[in-house]
């Protein structure tokens, strides 16, 4: 029994650092500041909940991964992401490293969902958006209207209405 248990730790061990191991899907914009620092941001900061590669189904939150980048889309969209209660209250109090950590989860996990031309965040823009953050509203339906916009205006995927890729 005890070889079972540790055989099976040792697998998820295995699993998981692999799957920390894997490349961004999209390259990082020069305006990174630190990308091995935005890196370990996002995972310590983001990756608990929404999975260190922004794969975190079948949990009921958002995917990352190969679609954040849609919300770039439009400038109110793009604020969203800024706005975020975890984003915007984040305990990352510089907004130059907070800029690149949202820049590594979009253009790095976000990969091809980026519309091109899309430009990074900059501290300032981290620095005025943060006033705004999100507390009164549904989350859930800011993102619907948001996602919405971006599957009208930007061509997104009409998967992006479900939080994960083969969620029902």
């Amino acid at each position: 029994m005890r070889r079972l248990v540790l055989g099976s730790l040792f697998l998820i061990g295995a699993v998981g650092i692999g799957r920390a191991a894997l490349p961004p899907l999209g390259p990082l914009p020069a305006a990174i500041t630190d990308p091995d620092l935005a890196r370990s941001d996002y995972a310590e900061h983001c990756g608990g909940c929404h999975g260190i590669q922004g794969s975190a189904a079948p949990a009921l939150l958002p995917e990352l991964r190969g679609r954040v980048g849609w919300f770039m889309c439009t400038p109110q969209s793009r604020a969203y992401l800024i706005r975020l209660p975890n984003i915007a209250h984040s305990r990352i109090k510089d907004n130059q490293q907070l800029a690149d950590l949202v820049n590594y989860m979009v253009f790095g996990l976000g990969g091809a969902s980026v519309p091109k031309g899309a430009k990074p965040f900059t501290a300032q823009e981290v620095a005025h958006e943060r006033q705004f953050a999100l507390t009164s509203v549904s989350l859930k339906a800011e993102r619907t209207r948001y996602v919405e916009v971006a599957i009208r205006q930007c061509g997104a995927p009409a998967a992006m209405r479900r939080l994960y890729p083969g969620q029902e």
